[in-house]
Order: structure tokens, then sequence, then C-alpha cells
């Protein structure tokens, strides 16, 4: 039985209190099981696409639709198939066409959602009475922290 396998039911507040190479060696483990259970996913979803993908394909041309669910039976199998929508829009054309409906007097804001951001890199660079103006308009947050563990004198 692996060390993880071992670790696995143990409360996080348990595993805090263990040795940092100990740490390291569960990480390490942890790591590796994902990295190859991320590969047999991978694999099993191009499996997946590879058979069924024609399938879904008909069935939403079909149903007259180029994206989203379609559900099928292969066998004693049901499968349902997602083809999710995913659109862009081109910022400097939405620009003009907000610029060309303020021109004719109507309010942009009625057909389009409006969002400011600034580049962190740009804010940084500026000098401090600039990012003074700007500073109550922006507020930092943090994400999940990463942590990386190695053994001292490994290049890591």
């Amino acid at each position: 039985m692996s060390l993880l396998q071992r670790c696995v039911d143990r409360p996080a507040t348990e595993l805090a209190a263990y040795a940092p190479e100990l740490l390291l060696d569960l990480k390490l483990e942890a790591s590796a099981a994902l990295a190859v259970a991320q590969t047999h996913v991978e694999l099993v979803d191009r499996a997946l696409e590879l058979k069924y993908n024609h399938l879904a394909q008909a069935q939403r041309l079909a149903a007259g639709k180029d994206t989203g669910s379609v559900t099928f039976s292969d066998g004693p199998v049901r499968v349902s198939v997602d083809l999710p929508k995913k659109v862009e829009w081109d910022q400097a054309a939405l620009a003009r066409i907000a610029d060309r409906i303020r021109a004719a007097g109507q309010d942009p804001s009625e057909f389009l959602a409006v969002t400011y951001k600034v580049s962190e890199s740009k804010y940084n660079a500026w000098p401090i009475s600039m990012r003074t103006s700007f500073d109550p308009a922006r507020t930092l947050k943090t994400g999940k922290p990463t942590f990386r563990l190695s053994l001292l004198g490994d290049a890591a």
C-alpha cells in the first residue's frame, strides 16, 4: 500500500503535523497519481470522441443546431454529448459599433455590456500620481495558494 493510500482518509490537520519530508513524498505521489489519472481521462475522452462524435453531429444536424446537448443510446448505455457554445467578440469592432449607436442618438448600454479593465503591469508602471486616481476602483483579490515542495539542494 502506498503512502498516499495510507493517508487518504486522514484529516488535513493530521497531515499538517507530518515531517516536511513526508509531506514532500505525499505531494510527489499525489501529483504523479493525478498526472496518470489525467492521462487516462484524456485517453478515454478521445476514444469517446472518436466513437460518438459523428453520431452526435448527426443528431445536432437533425435537430437543426450546431451546438448544445444531444442524447442517444448505444446498446444499454445512454450517451449524452454536450458541445458548448463559446462566443468571442472582437472588442475593437464592438467599440466602433457603440460609437455608431451613440452617434445615432441611442444609448449603447441598451445593446452592449461594457467592461473596463486595466492591465496590472501597466498599472504598476504608472507614476504614483496616476495610480492614486485609479486606486478607488481597484480591488486586489488573491487566488488559491499553490505549494511546491522539493528537497534542499534539488534544482526545482
